[in-house]
């Protein structure tokens, strides 16, 4: 497996993060209040495993040793 899907996957996965950050809030500006919690926790998770995603990739890097 190359690194090169392995950099866009995390990059794709924090840009849904930061576009359903920016729907939460518009679903709070015009009063959707019900939606904005699940959409919100969806937001966060999105950045979780982007990063997720980085932190094993950067070790999948690093040097296997015995």
């Amino acid at each position: 497996m190359t690194k090169a899907p392995s950099v866009a996957m995390p990059a794709a996965t924090a840009a849904l993060g930061t576009a359903l950050g920016s729907l939460a809030l518009q679903l709070r500006a015009t009063g959707h209040e019900q939606y904005v919690d699940s959409v919100a926790t969806f937001s966060i998770l999105m950045y979780i495993t982007a990063a997720l995603v980085m932190v094993t990739w950067i070790r999948d890097g690093r040097p296997h040793t015995n």
